[in-house]
């Protein structure tokens, strides 16, 4: 009965173009992680100087700091993004596939 059940999920259209969808979702989401947290270490590995610029005259804190606290920000709000996108999108066409599948 389960493997039937099984089967009848992954023929199911609406399960395929879930996967497919999410799967782009992600590594979208990831290759832009990726891009701004290897592009922060790259600048610290090879431009220092920039990084050590002060934010304004008479300032103790440089630029890198303000980018460090962005890259954190950034993975928040992204890892944020793509949890509301599961919660409703993803876990909505999921009840709707497996409701399907158990008729």
């Amino acid at each position: 009965m389960a493997a039937d059940v099984v089967e009848r999920i992954q023929a199911n259209p609406k399960f395929k173009k879930m996967v497919s969808t999410r799967n782009t979702y992600s590594i979208i989401m990831t290759i832009m992680m990726m891009v701004v947290y290897f592009g922060y270490i790259l600048l610290i590995a090879f431009n220092k100087p920039f990084l050590a610029q002060k934010v304004s005259e008479g300032s103790v804190m440089s630029i890198g700091i303000p980018m460090g606290l962005g890259v954190l920000v950034f993975t928040i709000i992204i890892t944020a993004i793509y949890v509301r996108k599961a919660n409703t999108e993803f876990d909505a066409l999921k009840d709707e596939v497996v409701r399907e599948a158990s008729k």
